[in-house]
């Protein structure tokens, strides 16, 4: 699995956008993304497209997004992007509070089902390689282990250890309260 932080480099050129990744607006920042840079909507497409890096008229077709979008979400009375950042916050948060409250353990079965899943389908892969005949069975094993990388990055990692872009968010702070200092 690659270590590259695709929403961290998407966030220096959208931030609004990639703030919404990590929330209840993420299917508008993907259809958003997607719509402006030419791909079929999908985050799977939305972190390919960070890793692969932008061609200059994607580039300023996202930065065109980027401000469609940041008109928008401060319509509706999100002023900056911590005010973006707090809904995505309080998701998590008040999912968390509810595995407390009701004490069962749904969301540690579907941690684990996803990572086993995940690295099942890795390992797989790694043992057995890509089916080469059968193009179908090839292209469902790459869409599976797409969607369970995605939702072994957002859901089972955002939901236990929290998000990137939070994390950016303190790393830019202390750097400027360190600079004032």
């Amino acid at each position: 699995m690659s270590s590259f932080d695709w929403k961290g480099t998407l966030g220096k050129v959208a931030p609004w956008l990639a703030t919404a990744l990590g929330g209840p607006g993420a299917g508008l920042a993907v259809e958003a993304i997607c719509k402006a840079t030419g791909m079929e909507p999908s985050l799977e497409n939305v972190q390919k497209m960070a890793e692969q890096g932008l061609s200059g008229d994607q580039f300023l077709a996202l930065k065109k997004a980027e401000q469609d979008f940041q008109l928008q979400a401060q319509a509706l009375g999100y002023q900056n992007l911590e005010a973006m950042e707090a809904i995505a916050f309080k998701d998590r948060d008040s999912a968390r509070n509810r595995e407390i409250q009701v004490r069962d353990n749904t969301n540690k079965i579907l941690a684990y089902a996803i990572t086993l899943g995940f690295f099942g389908t890795l390992s797989y892969i790694l043992k057995f390689g890509l089916p080469q005949q059968d193009e179908a069975a090839k292209n469902v094993l790459l869409m599976l282990v797409g969607s369970l990388g995605t939702a072994w990055t957002t859901g089972v990692v955002g939901y236990y250890f929290g998000s990137s872009a939070g994390s950016d968010r303190k790393t830019d702070l202390i750097g400027r309260l360190k600079g004032n200092a």
